[in-house]
């Protein structure tokens, strides 16, 4: 029996993991064992911002008391029947989100990457019943430095060779062109087999690359002149964190098919959803898609309330604002050390800088141990870039705070 009533040491806990869990992680060497809010804990009590936010799963903040609330309810009267039989929470839940975001349809499914499966196989499901390509030759177009996982399906799109190198073969099917590239994007979608084009607003695990202002509606439009689905992969962009409910929303256009995972739970539940027209979602019939846990009462019930939360709490207005005033505070920054910083970019509070330095190079992983050591937790992603995205919820004061601690971590850091 696993007994949580005795506190482990920070120590204990990561010598566990690496004596019992798979070596598939490498964390930064920092233990947490409460959240509330902004805000997260070591065992020994050590307070921390956090400026990951679960790779914004918790833009609504950790431990959000409304959503815990629904969760704690939720849980004492069903959790999981399967979908062999109908409950009471999944219809209200399945007609509020549709609502909400302006769609027909939604399916609900557990994780991002479960999200991203489902959506391709919509997309090859409409080519050949609707779009009528000819059977198993319908094709994907994604982009470089896509991330949507690490199931099979995911990393056969990929171009990093962390995720892909030593698990094929792949998925077939599957064309990889350059992101931010409309003359790419028009070439691959002249194939009348092509069925959906997926792609990523804002690239995150990549370092968080922003496209050129208009390349998504634009990319949007080519794939309505070939027939061919845009997929929004707002997994980790949507729901409030890049300063409007979804990314694409700064754009003004609706994809074809969506994607959410993510913050859809604010953290405390897995919970992923892809969202379509009639005429996409109809073309999946019983038996042909689906999940046992894909929309249990007890994820309904929280995802319903999170997203509830974002509206009533004007989080995309706060990530928006924000988001102005720490991208300043680090261009600030960079021309105080420009020997150490080269860049900002972001939109909203899905912000990263990019660290004059290599790939390769320890440099960013060193600036994020002195960060945690000064009380503000981020990680590096592709060697030279530090993403930070703090929950939505973090106020101007505690923004503030935070800008003055990577002020002084990066003013003192000595390569």
């Amino acid at each position: 029996m696993l007994d949580t009533s005795t506190r482990i040491s920070s120590q204990e806990a990561m010598d566990l993991e690496s004596r019992h869990g798979a070596h598939n992680y490498h964390p930064l060497p920092v233990v947490l064992s409460k959240g509330e809010g902004v805000f997260l804990w070591s065992p020994e009590g050590k307070k921390y911002y956090d400026f990951l936010s679960a790779y914004s799963a918790v833009n609504q903040g950790h431990c959000h008391p409304r959503i815990l609330t629904a969760l704690n309810e939720q849980a004492q009267k069903l959790t999981l029947t399967s979908r062999a039989f109908y409950n009471d929470v999944l219809g209200p839940y399945e007609a509020y989100i549709t609502k909400l975001l302006g769609y027909d349809k939604v399916l609900p499914m557990n994780t991002g990457v479960e999200g991203g499966e489902t959506a391709v196989k919509l997309c090859r499901k409409w080519g050949y019943k609707v779009k009528g390509i000819p059977a198993n030759q319908a094709k994907m177009i994604f982009v470089e430095g896509n991330f949507w996982g690490r199931t099979l399906g995911a990393i056969s799109s990929s171009t990093d060779p962390s995720s892909f190198e030593g698990f094929g073969p792949y998925m077939p099917g599957y064309s990889i062109i350059p992101y931010n590239n409309l003359e790419a994007l028009e070439e691959a979608l002249k194939d009348p087999n092509v069925a959906g084009f997926m792609v990523e607003p804002i690239q995150g695990e990549a370092g968080v690359v922003v496209p050129d202002e208009g390349y998504l509606k634009k990319a949007y439009e080519l794939c309505q002149k070939y027939n061919v689905l845009f997929v929004a992969d707002e997994v980790q962009t949507g729901l409030s964190r890049t300063g409007k409910m979804l990314a694409c929303d700064h754009e003004g256009f609706k994809p074809d098919i969506l994607i959410l995972g993510k913050a859809l739970s604010g953290g405390v539940f897995p919970v992923s959803a892809v969202l379509s027209s009639d005429e996409v979602m109809l073309t999946i019939q019983p038996g042909e898609h689906g999940s046992t846990y894909g929309g249990n009462p007890l994820a309904c019930a929280v995802a319903a309330e999170a997203l509830q939360v974002l509206v009533d709490e004007n989080l995309s207005e706060n990530a928006s604002r924000l988001g102005e005033i720490f991208r300043q505070k680090m261009s600030e920054l960079i021309e105080k050390r420009p020997d150490l910083l080269t860049l900002v970019r972001g939109k909203g509070l899905l912000n990263a800088i990019v660290i004059n330095d290599s790939e390769d190079s320890p440099t960013a992983w060193n600036i994020c141990l002195q960060l945690a050591e000064n009380g503000l937790l981020a990680k590096p992603t592709h060697g030279n870039i530090i993403r930070f995205a703090p929950p939505l919820v973090i106020t101007e004061a505690q923004l503030e705070e935070c800008c003055g601690i990577i002020e002084k971590t990066i003013l003192e850091f000595q390569k």
